[in-house]
């Protein structure tokens, strides 16, 4: 073989188990059989206008969609109201009284609220909010940990046609000070305090810190977790309870109708320049993705117990906790604390005490399981689980056959999902009635979503970059504020295709294996190689729990592999075990993907969400100072790791 056909094979770990809808699945399933991609191949905006039907509209739209590259508007002229659907339009039926929400804390107290419960105290936060002099437009900045509360707010918010900006609990002062200078919001909703691993976060402390000195800033309001919580200073004039609040007034509050291109929140998320981009959301394409989505991916019936283990200051918990389950009528399950508070069967004890159907979750969870035994999940009847999702990242094939196993009890379908805060809903997924699935990847696009694979020349390829060529309903309609940010990051690569800067390859059977952000495709020696890949190879080692990869420079190949591992509980870290690793990875993919380094450590740096800091671990493997560490769950692990790395290079 010459040496300019060499430099053109990509190295690719294969996976040829498929595995077919179960039976008894696909006989009672939403779908279960193609007709929604041959309708939606036939004519996408008729497609999605049927989908659109499934909502309550106070007015019906004139136009399906209107598309300027990049900018779409979707449903013109349509009115609807996002509180409206997830809440009222419930209450003439046989939902008004069945449970919308169960919510368990994590020193183990519990609150559930019917539909009709729920419309209450969203009716009385919203008119609470509007006293406060919040009215349509004005950005609301909500601070919370996850309390029935933070969806309460969410819904008061599109109530009165408020945008929300929700921001995880975790984040600091700072984070949370940049959101709202950005957004200008003026009011924030924050909490005394919650709880992570036993001990109380003190939210309230944080949020003053935040918004000092922000004048524009007119109110802060703010839940009591319990009784005896953290103690907490309040600004006479600026700081309200929101108890107070809510018991203050009648209480009534009917839903403005807004249009459908009316901004229903801004979600920020990590930009490559440091400074976070506030991604725009409207409001009726929006619902009407992320309604169809929840109800065909994970086949949600008005029977089911639903649990999306997200919170909901990202994208998922929006999507996925709080506005496609409500408008559907189902009942989902919120949780408060970590998976392994007091111990580590935790998430499996939920499962069996509520009788959960349903369960979405991250690869980063499903790998902390494995490394923590087998022998957690076996501690607990898990039999009503009838469906498996995943969420966030690439899964591991390996990952994803043990939460089959262990999980699933290999009765399960399993739906990897695909998308991102920018698409609103899911893009490409597997529907558990109708595609068989292979672990590891995310399938083939949802109906009514055109994508595909191109080359930098923007010409279709079986390997590359991810793209979208067509608009869909829950796209994000831009960045707050700064519309050539938007254009340069989404739109710049080709002309009128989204580019969501993630590489994939294609396989023969059409479906798609995501392979992370293209800057996690390295080019070694002229081979582009996905570190999903090499970690997926780690991963099926026994001895491996979980495992990072990044790139760093070298000299003689352009770049090398740099993995960062974590091993199984009980395991010894050796010389012989790196080598054999090593090993490992050339025989699952071919010796151009050994790990130049191997560093092994208890922990990996992780975000408060759960995601492994690669960025980080390419500043630690190139040895450059390290970048912003305030969004990690444990900043020591980074630091520690880098002495560790330093020490064995």
């Amino acid at each position: 073989m010459d040496g300019s056909r060499s430099r053109e094979i990509e190295v690719l770990l294969t996976e040829d188990r498929t595995f077919d809808p179960p039976q008894a699945f696909r006989a009672a399933a939403h779908v279960s059989d193609d007709t929604p991609y041959v309708e939606a191949g036939a004519d996408r905006e008729a497609f999605w206008a049927v989908q659109a039907e499934q909502l309550d509209w106070f007015r019906r739209w004139d136009n399906v969609l209107s598309w300027e590259p990049p900018f779409a508007r979707w449903f013109e002229g349509g009115q609807l109201n996002v509180s409206h659907n997830c809440l009222d339009r419930h209450l003439d039926g046989p939902r008004a009284d069945a449970t919308a929400l169960i919510w368990e804390g994590e020193p183990g107290d519990k609150r559930t609220y019917t539909y009709r419960e729920l419309h209450r105290e969203v009716c009385a936060f919203a008119a609470a909010l509007k006293r406060l002099g919040v009215g349509r437009g004005d950005r609301v900045g909500i601070y919370l940990p996850m309390i029935p509360e933070a969806a309460i707010a969410m819904l008061a918010c599109t109530r009165i046609g408020a945008p929300h900006s929700v921001v995880f609990g975790g984040f600091s002062a700072k984070s949370l000070r940049d959101r709202m200078i950005d957004a200008q919001a003026r009011v924030l909703i924050t909490a005394d305090g919650g709880y992570r691993r036993g001990g109380i976060v003190p939210l309230k402390q944080t949020s003053d810190e935040a918004v000092d000195g922000l004048e524009f800033v007119d109110h802060v309001v703010v839940v009591r977790r319990e009784e005896g919580g953290p103690p907490v200073d309040m600004r006479d004039g600026r700081d309200h309870w929101y108890h107070e609040l809510v018991a203050e007034g009648d209480g009534a509050c009917e839903p403005e109708a807004m249009e459908a291109e009316d901004i229903l929140y801004i979600l920020y998320t990590s930009g490559t320049t440091g400074k976070p981009k506030g991604i725009v959301h409207t409001t009726g394409g929006y619902l009407t993705q992320v309604v169809a989505t929840t109800k065909w991916v994970f086949d949600v019936k008005h029977d089911d117990v639903y649990w999306c283990t997200a919170d909901v200051g990202w994208v998922t918990g929006h999507s996925y906790i709080v506005y496609g389950p409500l408008a559907l009528g189902a009942t989902i399950v919120m949780y408060e604390g970590a998976p392994d508070y007091p111990d580590r069967g935790r998430f499996w004890k939920l499962v069996e005490d509520y009788g959960v159907t349903i369960l979405y979750t991250a690869p980063t969870a499903i790998r902390a399981f494995m490394k923590w035994g087998d022998e957690w999940p076996a501690r607990y009847d898990m039999s009503s689980l009838r469906l498996l999702g995943t969420v966030g990242e690439p899964i591991n094939p390996e990952a994803w056959m043990w939460y089959q196993e262990h999980i699933g009890g290999d009765r399960c379908p399993i739906v990897d999902t695909w998308w991102q805060t920018e698409t609103g809903g899911i893009m490409i997924t597997p529907l558990p009635g109708a595609v068989s699935t292979k672990p590891g990847s995310a399938t083939i696009p949802f109906p009514g979503v055109e994508a595909t694979i191109l080359d930098n020349d923007g010409q279709e390829a079986d390997s590359g970059y991810l793209a979208i060529t067509s608009p869909w309903p829950g796209m994000l309609r831009g960045i707050w504020g700064d519309e050539q940010r938007y254009r340069e990051t989404y739109w710049s690569k080709w002309d009128g295709v989204y580019f969501p800067g993630d590489g994939a390859r294609r396989d023969e059977d059409g479906y798609y294996w995501i392979l992370g952000r293209v800057d996690d495709v390295l080019n070694v020696a002229g081979h582009r190689i996905g570190t999903m890949e090499v970690e997926s190879a780690l991963v099926d080692h026994p001895a491996v729990a979980e495992a990072a990869v990044v790139g760093r420079a070298d000299e003689l190949k352009g770049q090398a592999v740099a993995a960062f591992v974590s091993l199984v509980e009980g395991t010894e870290s050796s010389s012989d075990l790196i080598q054999e690793l090593r090993q490992h990875v050339g025989n699952e993919i071919g010796a151009i993907a050994k790990p130049a380094d191997i560093v092994i450590s208890a922990e990996l740096p992780k975000t408060r969400s759960g995601k492994i800091m690669r960025r980080l671990l390419r500043d630690v493997a190139e040895g450059r100072a390290l970048g912003d560490t305030t969004t990690l769950a444990d900043p020591a692990v980074v630091e520690q790791l880098k002495a560790k790395y330093e020490g064995e290079a």
